[in-house]
């Protein structure tokens, strides 16, 4: 799929936030021709898997039913998952490893897994994630290569090439409700991240998405909440939840400016400035620091002032005539001569 392919649509979300042409156009820009040429088959794969699902009156990401018993391959208790979907857990090897993305410099990803941190899968014999395989808990996590960064700030959070590959996999893959949820609980920390990043790009996701934000939330995994508080958050998470995930991002060390949308839903919130003190008090109370994001959201909770009205214009006077100037006195001409009195 060239760049700019009007399979991936505009995709943007906000202005200022770059769409998904341009995404897809910045990674292929760092990547070197063998990853482009895996990301481009990859693309092209999903999105004729999507149209020829729709044209069999399918739904486009829905596993393929299994074969029937006594087949000798996938036993008929288990589904087929689509080709796009193997891409996509292998999109780190891929994309995340190769060394025209690595070269890039930049700081390294916020990454803190916590000691409850999800248990990350590795393939089952046979091929990595080879279908009707059930994934195996390793306990650590995977390997994301720390050179990935782009070097710049991104309002998207997509600074990981392997989650930008997958965002666009699964716009291409028109992944559903149900496709995005199977995705995020069965793959590894990286794929669930990547779940979560896609949310705000892909077309008809509303609200069945926010329990895999929930869940995001309850993780330590600093990355992961990370992405968790992205603009679908800011979208569709009601206001207790919402309140919740600031204060977890406090708790965590994820700046407040991973927030999306802070300034907008935190104006004039008094439950959420209620929160904030009590949590600095329980800080100060303990001899620990208050984090230094609390401040700033405390801030921007402030019930602002109307603005004042400008002063509504004063009729001006009516203007006085003034008197037309009388004509000069006609002087005599210089050719002429000068009258003179007779005696």
């Amino acid at each position: 799929m060239p760049p700019g392919d009007p399979a991936l649509g505009a995709g943007a979300l906000a202005p200022g936030r770059p769409g998904l042409v341009e995404l897809h156009e910045r990674l292929r820009a760092r990547l070197s021709a063998p990853a482009r040429e895996w990301l481009d088959a990859a693309l092209a794969a999903a999105e004729a898997e999507a149209t020829e699902a729709e044209a069999a009156g399918a739904e486009p990401s829905r596993p393929a039913p299994a074969s029937p018993a006594g087949s000798g391959q996938v036993p008929p208790a288990r589904t087929r998952p689509p080709a796009w979907e193997l891409r996509f857990a292998s999109a780190g090897r891929h994309i995340g490893r190769d060394p025209g993305a690595r070269a890039r410099p930049g700081p390294d990803p916020v990454h803190s897994p916590g000691p409850h941190s999800d248990p990350v899968t590795r393939p089952a014999p046979g091929g990595e994630h080879a279908p009707g395989a059930l994934a195996e808990p390793t306990g650590r996590a995977e390997p994301t290569g720390r050179a990935e960064p782009t070097g710049r700030a991104d309002t998207t959070g997509l600074t990981d090439p392997a989650d930008t590959a997958r965002v666009l996999l699964l716009h291409a893959a028109r992944a559903t409700p149900g496709t995005l949820a199977r995705l995020y609980h069965q793959g590894t920390a990286a794929e669930r991240r990547a779940v979560l990043l896609a949310l705000p790009y892909l077309p008809g996701i509303g609200s069945e998405a926010v329990p895999l934000v929930e869940d995001a939330l309850r993780a330590n995994d600093t990355r992961l909440i990370t992405a968790a508080v992205g603009p679908y958050a800011a979208r569709h998470l009601g206001p207790h939840a919402w309140r919740h995930a600031v204060l977890k991002c406090l708790f965590t060390g994820v700046p407040v400016t991973a927030v999306a949308g802070l300034a907008d839903r935190a104006r004039d919130d008094a439950e959420l400035a209620r929160m904030l003190g009590d949590y600095a008090r329980e800080r100060t109370a303990a001899g620990r620091p208050v984090p230094p994001g609390l401040h700033h959201v405390l801030t921007l909770t402030e019930k602002r002032p109307p603005a004042a009205e400008p002063p509504a214009p004063q009729p001006s006077a009516p203007a006085q005539p003034t008197a037309e100037p009388e004509p000069p006195a006609a002087q005599p001409s210089p050719t002429e001569p000068a009258a003179t009195e007779e005696p």
